[in-house]
């Protein structure tokens, strides 16, 4: 019998004691939750993190789309003047020991190549000054593969502008947009004929905006003195990561909307091939100028 209480009271005296743990545990969450309901979503010192979703559109198919049928292949040719084709290249062992080919080496026509973009329907070019200077025949394959001769409007050597002409009507073109709106950061394309690679599109973002100082004093930045000329007369480039190779000069800079924002001039390279940094022309100088070029030429008729 006296078993028997010593075994109820021992069942009661655990009951209570798991009972009182129950509600002793139910009480401190009951505060810890309240506490965290009262504390500071931000400690001092401490800031939220807010990521923003970029808003503008990465998607380059719309773009390249909207530019690439209005980027040309420029082939450029320069005859030898009269002076060249009169000089004599003799053949040095017929000269001196009385045997050799017996030809004469006649210069040759010197090919140069580049790009351009369609800006009215009439068939009106523009292209990097350097791409057609000193040019006597200049040829436009358009990105349908139809080949036309084009007519040399007027140039500025100062701006590395030059307005072109070929016949037709409809031609495709790019639309300006506003090359002071553009934003560091900012995702272009660049439409060219790299190496003679046709219709060629790349992407980068604008690097900088205004860029000016491209060259050295002593001009150690650049191996070609044609480009460190170009860099002094000339110096509001936009800069960009969007890879230009030898053929891109004269090609198109758009952005994602598929609007013409600038006109792609150089690189800043030691070996003459892309290394990480293009430059361009603004469109809204672009624009000036092509307008001036046009009434000296309306002037002129």
């Amino acid at each position: 019998m006296k078993t028997n209480w010593k075994m109820l009271l021992g069942f009661v005296w655990v009951s209570l004691l798991s009972a009182s743990v129950g509600v002793g545990t139910y009480a401190c969450m009951t505060r810890t939750d309240k506490m965290s309901d009262i504390a500071p979503a931000n400690p001092p010192g401490f800031q939220a993190v807010r990521y923003a979703t970029p808003a503008e559109n990465t998607d380059f198919t719309f773009a390249a789309e909207q530019s690439v049928n209005a980027v040309v292949h420029i082939k450029s040719v320069s005859r030898p003047s009269r002076r060249e084709l009169q000089q004599r290249y003799f053949d040095p062992f017929e000269f001196f020991f009385g045997f050799g080919s017996g030809q004469q080496y006649q210069p040759q026509p010197r090919v140069g190549f580049g790009s351009g973009v369609i800006v009215s329907p009439d068939g009106y070019i523009v292209t990097n000054h350097h791409v057609i200077d000193g040019a006597d025949e200049i040829e436009i394959i358009t990105n349908d593969d139809s080949t036309h001769v084009a007519q040399l409007i007027g140039s500025d050597a100062a701006t590395d502008i030059a307005l072109l002409k070929i016949e037709g009507a409809n031609f495709p073109v790019i639309p300006f947009g506003d090359s002071d709106a553009l934003k560091v950061g900012q995702w272009v394309l660049a439409v060219g004929n790299p190496f003679n690679l046709t219709s060629t599109v790349t992407a980068g973002i604008v690097s900088a905006t205004g860029r000016a100082n491209l060259f050295a004093p002593d001009g150690r930045r650049g191996r070609s003195p044609q480009m460190r000329a170009r860099a002094e007369k000339f110096q509001t480039y936009i800069q960009t990561d969007a890879a230009v190779n030898p053929g891109n000069s004269g090609g198109a800079l758009v952005n994602t909307k598929g609007e013409l924002v600038g006109i792609n001039a150089m690189i800043y390279s030691e070996t003459g091939s892309y290394v990480g940094y293009s430059f361009a022309i603004p469109i809204n100088l672009v624009r000036k100028v092509v307008n001036d070029i046009l009434a000296v030429w309306n002037l002129q008729k």
